[in-house]
């Protein structure tokens, strides 16, 4: 599934007030931080995810890894922040960032 630009931009505003829910540190890519990350996907769709990394290039792999593990899709990324989403099966209204902030 790719995203329109048209779909991205509206993404983008909605994310641009939130704060980072995943924090990938030195370990990288651990089975605890997939869980948590299936969590927020599943909770709230759109989630920034921030990269400890000071690497470019280790930065933009560990993000394209988080994606494909989950089946998320890139948004946004902005230095050491990206921006992803995933369509949750069932939607909580009160948790997705998609449904509370639709303009």
């Amino acid at each position: 599934m790719s995203l329109s630009p048209e779909q991205r931009r509206e993404y983008r505003a909605i994310a641009h007030n939130l704060k980072p829910v995943i924090i990938v540190g030195d370990k990288g890519l651990t089975e605890s931080l997939q869980e948590e990350l299936e969590r927020a996907l599943n909770d709230h769709e759109l989630i920034k995810v921030k990269v400890a990394n000071q690497d470019r290039e280790a930065r933009q792999e560990a993000i394209t890894a988080l994606c494909e593990s989950s089946g998320a899709e890139i948004v946004q990324t902005i230095g050491k922040i990206a921006v992803i989403m995933r369509r949750s099966k069932k939607p909580n209204p009160k948790l997705s960032n998609l449904l509370r902030h639709k303009h």
